[in-house]
C-alpha cells in the first residue's frame, strides 16, 4: 500500500463485511475516487479523511483514489474528469460548491459512473445525475439548532424579546444553505418573537467569525443570541463576545467540535448538533460499495444528528474533531 499527496490506494472498511470480499472475486477489484472539499480548512474536514482511511483498511476489495479539491472549484471539478478519464467505478464527492460541480456529476452519469455525494448534497437540478446522497440532514439540524435557542430563551423568561445573529457558513456551499434555511424556517415557528437582525457568512473559519461577531457587537448593544453554522465558527463568535466583555449571550452551534464541547462543559457555550466525521465517511464508502453491488438504497441516505445542550452533554462523548 502506498500514498502520495493526491492519491492513496486503499481498502475497503471492515463494516462492508464479507459481501465485498465475495464481489472483489467473483467481479474484481472495485475501484472508487472521492474528491473532498477542503481537508486543510477545518478539523471536521481533517477526521472524515482520516477516518476515511483508517475504515478502509480492513478490506483489499477496494483501490480508492483519495483526491482533495483545497475549496477550488475549478480543481473539483477536473478532479472528477480526471477520475471518469480513469475509468473508476464509483465516484463520492464532497462538494466545494453545489452549483458549479453539476456538469461534472452529469460527465460522469454519462460515463456509466454511479456517484455519490457526501456530507453537503448538490444543488436539486443535479439530483438526477447522483445515485445516492450520503450524510446528515442539514435542515433537520438547523431546525433543531433553533429549537435549541428558543428552549433556552424560554427557560430564561426573553422569547418575547431575543435579538439574534447568525454566522453562516461559505456563501453557495450546500450544507451551509441548508442549515440556515432550516434554522430560519423552523425559529419562527417555535419563537415567532424573537428576532434575527442579521447573518453574515464566517466561511467555517473561527478567525474569520470571530472578526463578523466583533462588527456585530460594535453594531448592535443588544445582542442576546448567536447561531453558527458550526461549533468552529462558534467558538470564533465566542471569542470576540469574552474579549468585548459582552456576557450572557446564548451561542448554539449545528455540529459539536471538540472547542465547542469543551466551552459547554465551561458553561460558556449553551448547545449544538452532534455529528461524527467518522459516522458520516464510514456511511460515504459502504454507500458507494452498497451501490456497486446492487443493494436498494434511500436516494437521500441521512444518519442521525441529535441534539447536545450543557443538560444533557454527560450522554455524548468528547468529539475528536
Amino acid at each position: 500500500m502506498t500514498f502520495n499527496l493526491k492519491t492513496a490506494l486503499i481498502a475497503s472498511t471492515a463494516v462492508m463485511g464479507a459481501a465485498s470480499g465475495a464481489f472483489a472475486q467473483e467481479q474484481g477489484t472495485m475501484k472508487i475516487g472521492i474528491t473532498q472539499n477542503n481537508v486543510g480548512v477545518d478539523s471536521y474536514q481533517t477526521t472524515y479523511e482520516r477516518a476515511f482511511i483508517e475504515a478502509a483498511e480492513a478490506n483489499d476489495a477496494i483501490d480508492a483514489v483519495v483526491l482533495d479539491a483545497g475549496g477550488d472549484v475549478a480543481r473539483q471539478i477536473a478532479q472528477i474528469e480526471d477520475l471518469i478519464q480513469q475509468e473508476v467505478d464509483a465516484i463520492i464527492i464532497w462538494p466545494t460548491n453545489g452549483e458549479a460541480v453539476i456538469p461534472a456529476v452529469r460527465k460522469a452519469k454519462q460515463a456509466g459512473i454511479p456517484v455519490v455525494i457526501t456530507n453537503s448534497n448538490i444543488a436539486e437540478p443535479g439530483f438526477d445525475f447522483i445515485s445516492s446522497f450520503s450524510g446528515p440532514d442539514n435542515i433537520t439540524q438547523g431546525a433543531r439548532a433553533a429549537e435549541i435557542m428558543c428552549d433556552k430563551f424560554t427557560d430564561m423568561g426573553i422569547q418575547d424579546e431575543a435579538q439574534i445573529v447568525q454566522i453562516s457558513g461559505q456563501p453557495g456551499y450546500t450544507t451551509a444553505i441548508e442549515r440556515a434555511k432550516g434554522f430560519e424556517d423552523r425559529l419562527p415557528e417555535v419563537c415567532p418573537n424573537v428576532t434575527l437582525v442579521e447573518t453574515q457568512p464566517g466561511d467555517w473559519s473561527r478567525e474569520k467569525s470571530q472578526t463578523v461577531m466583533e462588527a456585530f457587537l460594535v453594531k448592535y448593544d443588544d445582542i442576546d443570541g448567536v447561531y453558527a453554522g458550526d461549533d468552529n465558527m462558534g467558538v470564533g463568535a465566542l471569542n470576540a463576545a469574552r474579549s468585548a466583555g459582552r456576557d450572557g449571550i446564548i451561542f448554539v452551534g449545528a455540529t459539536n467540535f471538540s472547542v465547542g464541547y469543551e466551552a459547554m462543559a465551561r458553561g460558556e457555550y449553551w448547545g449544538s448538533i452532534y455529528q461524527s466525521p467518522v459516522d458520516d465517511a464510514e456511511a460515504a464508502l459502504k454507500t458507494a460499495v452498497d451501490i456497486l453491488e446492487g443493494e436498494e438504497l434511500p436516494f437521500l441516505n441521512y444518519f442521525d444528528t441529535p441534539k447536545i445542550t450543557q443538560d444533557n452533554m454527560d450522554q455524548f462523548d468528547k468529539p475528536v474533531f
